[in-house]
């Protein structure tokens, strides 16, 4: 059955909550984005020679994504699959998720994370970056770029974008995010259609306090391996 949603006609309130992703938010996440590479880049050196010498391949892993306002760019992420791993499974189980809005529970599962393709295309290195979050790093690159911001709803896939329903394209109008709301609270436990309404909530009442407290789970996340 189709979610009745409708664009909301933009308010006062709503105009003054927009000022903060064109003024401070670019400001918050340049600047975070930048400690974050200082801090992290012992780390993004071990992950590197990890990977090279786990498994062939390059140490990066470049992936279409759909941007801002519909924008498709090159996200940027370690790599954790073998090279030229099909996506056909992942493409095919991603859009039933998206058509059927499905619950975990229709699954008979507590998460809706896809573990045999995981099993499948993941190397053994790969699900323990993918564990704790660790592959998703190198998208700070793409934060300084300005084609991602910290925290904002998760790019989507192109094949993810063919199903999408009208109202679903509103994730779309700001800049998609490394962490979200969802990550920090629903993460792969809900239906698609409630994960876009988190996003779409955050869009709406997104602030400075907000994006904070985003980051600020985001690691207590990480280390409890929900990624």
């Amino acid at each position: 059955m189709q979610t009745d949603i409708t664009v909301k006609n933009v308010t006062s309130s709503e105009r003054k909550q927009s000022s903060y992703f064109t003024l401070l938010k670019p400001v918050l996440d340049y600047f975070v984005a930048a400690i974050l590479l200082i801090i992290t880049s012992p780390l993004f050196l071990v992950v590197s020679i990890g990977i090279k010498l786990h498994s062939p391949g390059p140490v990066f892993f470049y992936q279409k994504r759909i941007g801002k306002d519909g924008k498709p760019f090159r996200m940027i992420k370690f790599r954790s699959m073998r090279v030229n791993a099909d996506s056909t499974p992942h493409k095919e189980y991603v859009q039933s998720l998206i058509k059927q809005n499905t619950r975990p529970r229709d699954l008979g599962k507590e998460t809706l994370k896809l573990e045999a393709e995981a099993d499948s295309r993941i190397t053994g290195l790969g699900k323990f970056l993918r564990s704790f979050g660790l592959d998703e790093l190198p998208q700070l690159i793409n934060v300084l770029k300005g084609e991602m911001s910290i925290v904002g709803p998760r790019p989507s896939l192109d094949y993810e974008l063919e199903v999408y329903e009208e109202w679903h394209k509103q994730r779309l109008a700001v800049l998609p995010g490394i962490t979200g709301v969802w990550q920090v609270t629903a993460h792969n436990s809900v239906p698609f259609n409630e994960m876009v309404q988190i996003d779409m909530d955050y869009i709406q009442n997104a602030s400075l306090w907000l994006d904070l407290k985003v980051m600020l789970l985001t690691p207590i996340e990480m280390l409890k391996k929900k990624g």
